[in-house]
């Protein structure tokens, strides 16, 4: 299998004028905007500290970014709180980061939503932060089998392309954090990019050969298991989406994720989180929707490169949970 050599011209920049009115196109059309039907993942942001500095991270997330701080045990809680309170339809809490193990709280984090009976997400890099807690993270999954998963980035199923977005070394710890959690019978998820020229058939036929020579039980066929995201740069140009573009691509907003999805983050400085629409808009304060989810829960306006290339028009989530 060959990856496709990278020599075609630079895609075209993002046209000043897009994006700019909440309400408006750059053509002047009615912006398109998603309702939320049904509340189903949280997403609690631990902090966009990190232990790797990706090439391309859509947060930015690095050792040294700390534009988000951490999330607490108790601000977690207080929103569990809430759904509890006002029955919020919610299934799944989701954990991203940064990544989410060098929170101090995060088994805190987890056993709570765990306790109360929530399916987690974790999404992971899978090294040394991770391998630090694999004793408690190994007791939380054994009291709460089947209702914790951890998605592991690899963004390809080979070392090098991978190691060219994460930097040198980072290969031998992701794949051996997965051993671990295979051979310790837990049943991970793996999280890779359409961005290296290759289709979606062969991308998934690289890592069905991956996860065959490793023995990990993982199916490179179901797109929960193996999620293959398009890959985001606000900088290049996309369509901006109207409503009349739902007909037009045969798309449902419901289908979108933040019909279903809100995320929690808390800036660097802040008294108190807020909310937002989803995991992909974590520094736009114009997203911002309130301190809690009852503020929360108005459409949002798809206003945002993002919004058409990863969802509209990538058909992508983050949350397998519908």
């Amino acid at each position: 299998m060959t990856v496709v050599s990278q020599t075609s011209p630079p895609p075209p920049r993002l046209d000043p004028a897009k994006f700019r009115d909440p309400h408006r196109t750059a053509r002047g059309e009615a912006r398109a905007q998603v309702a939320l039907a049904r509340l189903t993942t949280l997403w609690l942001n631990t902090g966009s500290l990190c232990n790797l500095a990706c090439s391309n991270c859509y947060i930015e997330s690095s050792p040294t970014n700390d534009r988000l701080a951490y999330l607490s045990a108790a601000e977690a809680a207080a929103f569990l709180d809430e759904i509890a309170r006002d029955a919020w339809p919610v299934r799944e809490i989701g954990f991203t980061g940064g990544e989410p193990f060098m929170n101090r709280d995060i088994l805190a984090m987890l056993a709570a939503a765990l306790d109360r009976g929530f399916e987690v997400l974790v999404l992971t890099n899978a090294m040394r932060p991770m391998m630090k807690l694999a004793q408690p993270l190994l007791a939380l999954h054994l009291a709460h089998p089947g209702r914790l998963t951890l998605r592991v980035s690899l963004d390809h199923w080979g070392p090098d392309l991978h190691e060219r977005e994460r930097g040198a070394g980072s290969w031998a710890p992701a794949v051996e954090g997965l051993d671990w959690l295979c051979a310790n019978g837990f049943a991970p998820h793996v999280a890779s990019r359409l961005m290296w020229g290759e289709s979606e058939a062969e991308a998934r036929a690289g890592f069905r050969a991956l996860f065959a020579a490793r023995g990990w039980a993982i199916h490179a066929e179901d797109p929960a298991a193996l999620v293959l995201f398009p890959e985001m740069d606000a900088r290049l140009d996309v369509p901006e989406i109207t409503t009349a573009c739902w007909g037009i691509l045969d798309v449902s907003p419901e289908a979108m994720m933040c019909a279903s999805s809100r995320m929690v983050v808390k800036r660097r400085g802040a008294a108190t989180p807020v909310v937002l629409p989803c995991t992909l808009l974590p520094y736009d304060t114009a997203f911002e929707m309130g301190a809690r989810l009852a503020e929360a829960a108005g459409p949002v306006t798809l206003n945002h490169p993002h919004c058409a290339r990863f969802c509209v028009l990538g058909g992508a989530s983050c949350s397998p949970v519908a």
